[in-house]
C-alpha cells in the first residue's frame, strides 16, 4: 500500500514538510480549497509554489475547486505526479482531464461519499487515478465513513470489468483502525492521523 500525507490539518505546514520529507512516504497530499466547493480554504498557490525548498517528494493533488481549469496550469508546474479534481464541478470534465494529460501529469478524478461509482463511467478511459472520499470535503481529522468499504469494492470491480488501469486512493479519516477498510485501493491519503503525531514515521509504517 502507497501512502499520501497531508497536512491540511497541519499546526506548522513548513516544520511537517519538512518531517514528512525525511520519512519513506510515497507522496505529500496538497488539498487545495477555494472556500466554494467545501467550506474551507487552503494556503494559496503563492505560498505553496515553494513547497519544492522543503521537500522532494512528488505531489498528489486534490482540488478541491468549482473552477478546476484555473488550477491545474498553477500545479502543474510544481513535483506534481497525480491530479485529480472533482466529478461534481460544474466544468468540461473532459476538457479538464485533457489539460491535466498536456502537462505529462496522471489525472483523475475525485468523488464525494454520496456521489455513485457509476457516475464515473463515462471519464473512465481517462482517467489515470479515481479518489474516493471517505468523509466529507472540506476539513482534516474527520471520521472514516465505514461503508466506503463496500464503494471501494465496487470501483475495483468497475475497473476490473472495463479493464481500466487506474490507481484508487481513498482519503479522509484513515488510520491504523479505519485501513482495514482500505484494501482495495492502492494509496491510502492520512493527515491528521500522521501530521498530529509525534512519530511521523510509525505512522506511515502502519498504514502499509
Amino acid at each position: 500500500m502507497k501512502v499520501s500525507a497531508s497536512f491540511l490539518s497541519s499546526k506548522d505546514v513548513l516544520k511537517d514538510i519538512v518531517k514528512l520529507n525525511e520519512t519513506d512516504v510515497d507522496f505529500i497530499h496538497l488539498d487545495i480549497l477555494d472556500g466554494k466547493f467545501a467550506p474551507n480554504r487552503s494556503l494559496p498557490f503563492s505560498e505553496l509554489k515553494h513547497i519544492y525548498k522543503y521537500t522532494d517528494k512528488r505531489l498528489d493533488v486534490h482540488l478541491m475547486v468549482t473552477k478546476p481549469s484555473k488550477y491545474i496550469p498553477l500545479y502543474a508546474s510544481l513535483n506534481t505526479q497525480y491530479m485529480v479534481f472533482h466529478l461534481e464541478v460544474d466544468e468540461d470534465i473532459e476538457e479538464d482531464l485533457k489539460l491535466i494529460k498536456k502537462y505529462s501529469i496522471k489525472a483523475g478524478l475525485a468523488i464525494k461519499p454520496d456521489t455513485k461509482v457509476n457516475e464515473l463511467l463515462p471519464y473512465l478511459p481517462y482517467l489515470d487515478i479515481i479518489l474516493v472520499m471517505s468523509v466529507e470535503p472540506g476539513f482534516g481529522g474527520q471520521e472514516f465513513l465505514e461503508e466506503t468499504e463496500k464503494k471501494l469494492n465496487e470501483l475495483r470491480d468497475l475497473l476490473d470489468t472495463y479493464k481500466i488501469d487506474a490507481v484508487i486512493s481513498v482519503d479522509g479519516g484513515v488510520n491504523d483502525k479505519s485501513r482495514k477498510y482500505c484494501d482495495k485501493a492502492d494509496i491510502v491519503v492520512s493527515g491528521s492521523y500522521i501530521v498530529g503525531s509525534e512519530d511521523f514515521q510509525e505512522k506511515i509504517t502502519s498504514l502499509r
